[in-house]
């Protein structure tokens, strides 16, 4: 046990919480940015169970702040690189690493087989997916988000509120870290900040972070923060589903301008077009963007004078 002896020296956690935290699985959504400090500090505390899922392979551009990969590994999937450095990192910690981008036909398996789940991923449609299952399950979700010099780390759901309660309205636009850019240090900041929360759930140390958000602005060099925890759910979120949930009938809307219909079947209609789309009453309507964000956005200008059913899909 000394490898474990300076976090089990605490009196709050002690030998109790090291048997507590190497029984425990966490589910990692994403092996980038994010993903990196929190599979370091996770393992490095004697997790016992990890599963990591990222369908992404490790790129030159990623190595200013995932320090976790190397140049020869440039090419290699993220999942089992990550796996191979955790194991030579801490061999008691079992990694099980998923070659696939997570989606709304592949999540409730992992989540449903997971104690707590960390939300390292970079798309709306990831985020809102785990926040919705974590939510349905009563599972804790630390989910967290990274740009330029600020970030923003949360604890969700198992008990608390869902992410959709404390961004009920998300912005027209959405810059990323390809297009705004983003610092290394910041993204290790946040990171270590939802490893920190997964460790206090699992720990069940108090105060819990469940309904705590904690930001973090390197421009002005502040830390704030605030308790959500009688945030309200929204009335009717729109849910997302996968490709593969697609059903005969559904009246299938590709938002993505830049790129030609992702299926024959689907109809070309820009975000601003959809204020003049009149569904039949029984058909679903699937919206259809990148990110999700434009299809978030579009579904809910067609919600509030439509009230059919609307699905929203995602394609990367």
């Amino acid at each position: 046990m000394t490898r474990y002896a300076r976090q089990s020296v605490l009196p709050e956690i002690g030998s109790a919480g090291q048997a507590k935290l190497a029984r425990a699985h966490v589910l990692v959504v994403g092996a980038g940015g994010l993903g990196v400090p929190v599979l370091q500090y996770l393992a490095g505390a004697g997790i016992g169970q990890v599963t990591l899922i990222d369908g992404d392979t490790v790129e030159a551009h990623n190595l200013h702040r995932q320090p976790l990969y190397r140049m020869d590994q440039v090419g290699q999937s993220k999942a089992l690189a990550a796996a191979s450095a955790l194991a030579a990192l801490n061999p008691e910690v079992s990694v099980t690493p998923v070659c696939d981008m997570l989606d709304p036909a592949n999540a409730p398996a992992l989540i449903g087989a997971a104690d707590l789940v960390l939300d390292c991923a970079d798309t709306f449609a990831a985020s809102l997916t785990l926040s919705d299952i974590c939510h349905a399950l009563g599972k804790p979700l630390i989910t967290a988000s990274a740009l330029a010099r600020t970030g923003y780390v949360a604890g969700c759901s198992g008990g608390a509120p869902s992410l959709r309660a404390i961004f009920p309205d998300l912005p027209e636009r959405g810059a990323t870290c390809a297009t705004a850019g983003v610092m290394g240090p910041v993204v290790g900041v946040v990171g270590a900040l939802q490893a920190q929360m997964a460790l206090s759930v699992l720990l069940d140390l108090t105060p819990s972070p469940l309904g705590q958000l904690v930001s973090l602005d390197t421009v002005n060099w502040r830390m704030g923060g605030f308790r959500f925890d009688t945030a309200p759910e929204p009335d009717a979120p729109l849910r997302f589903i996968a490709r593969s949930q697609i059903r005969a009938g559904d009246m299938l809307i590709d938002l993505r301008t830049e790129v030609a219909p992702f299926s024959p079947a689907a109809r070309h209609i820009p975000p601003e077009g959809i204020a003049a789309l009149t569904p039949p009453d029984t058909a679903r309507v699937v919206l259809v963007c990148a990110t999700g964000l434009r299809a978030h956005n579009a579904g809910q200008n067609l919600q509030s004078r439509w009230p059919g059913d609307i699905a929203l899909l995602a394609l990367t």
